[in-house]
């Protein structure tokens, strides 16, 4: 009878090195993907605001989801395979997602973005995961924690920093402005498609490409009455390429990648970097930063932060589904 080789412990089993080492790698292009997802979509509020000047909201929105859609729909079935017939069988919340999210959202922001300007936007933006924490505790019955709600108020006193200018009793005598108005219209619009969305089952690529038809054939009465124009110079026909193709397809086909590798609680992460990129692309078109904006900034991402940390790790694989950023 042979001898038996006794193994040593499951706990101090090592993988081989080279094992080791391509996890490593393949974990790295997955962080990648998803830092680049978030450079796309910051890149949607600097050239936003660049076409905004030549045609629009209404007309830059349209043709967004008008280039757009046929693409994701094939990236939808390439990537995620899906039931199409289950997927329209969710035809009424997909609809109701399409007037919030892709229509609502993307109106209201573009429309801000020529008030307020890039940069305000996507710090007062940032604020908009701790919105959906308050609106999943408010509406959902979802228990926040002490540290939670501690990143909620810090959260929210960042935004009155950006809004305020650091100037409070210059906000109660002039008010809000339009732009920050109309951000914090596309903030609230956004919480509210985000919640909505947690009772979908259709994947989220498949969903955006739904909601993307959707989106163009609700348009078309608008259109009909607007009419629609085209960017008239070579920079606003190359930021509205941009828009297309970067934050609208690419950015949603590396985000869901990323997320479904490493799991949303961690994808979650990298949506802090939306702010700084913006900040990074704007300021060689020209775009000032100022001390407020910096305070309020960080008090933003440090109250999501907090937030988000604790929240998103008890999240299961069926709340993955709910981080579907429009951007």
């Amino acid at each position: 009878m042979p001898a038996t080789t006794r193994l040593p412990p499951a706990s101090v089993v090592r993988p081989p090195v080279a094992t080791t080492y391509a996890g490593l790698v393949n974990r790295g292009r997955v962080y990648f993907f998803l830092a680049l997802a978030n450079l796309f979509w910051a890149g949607n509020y600097v050239f936003g605001e660049m076409v905004t000047r030549e045609i629009s909201p209404i007309s830059l929105t349209f043709f967004r989801w008008v280039f757009a859609f046929l693409p994701l729909l094939a990236i939808a079935r390439l990537i995620e395979r899906p039931n199409w017939r289950t997927a329209l069988r969710e035809w009424r919340l997909h609809l109701l997602q399409s007037l919030l999210g892709l229509t609502g959202y993307t109106l209201l922001l573009y429309a801000a973005l020529g008030l307020t300007g890039a940069v305000n936007a996507a710090v007062i933006s940032a604020i908009n995961p701790a919105t959906i924490a308050l609106g999943a505790a408010i509406f959902l019955h979802e228990r926040l924690n002490r540290v939670q709600a501690l990143g909620l108020v810090v959260a929210f006193v960042g935004v009155t920093v950006v809004l305020t200018g650091g100037d409070l009793p210059l906000l109660v005598e002039q008010g809000f402005g339009v732009g920050d108005l109309l951000v914090i219209g596309s903030v609230l619009a956004w919480t509210v498609y985000s919640l909505i969305s947690r009772r979908l089952v259709t994947p989220p690529i498949t969903a955006t490409s739904v909601q993307a038809v959707f989106a163009v054939v609700t348009m078309l009465p608008l259109i009909a009455v607007t009419g629609v124009s085209l960017p008239t110079t070579a920079g606003g026909a190359t930021g509205l390429a941009y828009i297309v193709i970067f934050p609208s397809m690419a950015g949603y086909a590396l985000w869901n990648i990323g997320a479904s590798r490493v799991g949303p609680s961690r994808a979650g992460i990298f949506l802090n970097l939306l702010p700084v990129f913006v900040v990074v692309i704007a300021l060689p078109f020209g775009a000032t930063l100022e001390l407020p904006a910096v305070i309020g900034g960080t008090l933003v991402i440090a109250g999501v932060y907090l937030t988000l940390h604790v929240r998103r790790s008890r999240l299961g694989p069926a709340d993955a589904a709910t981080d579907r950023p429009v951007r």
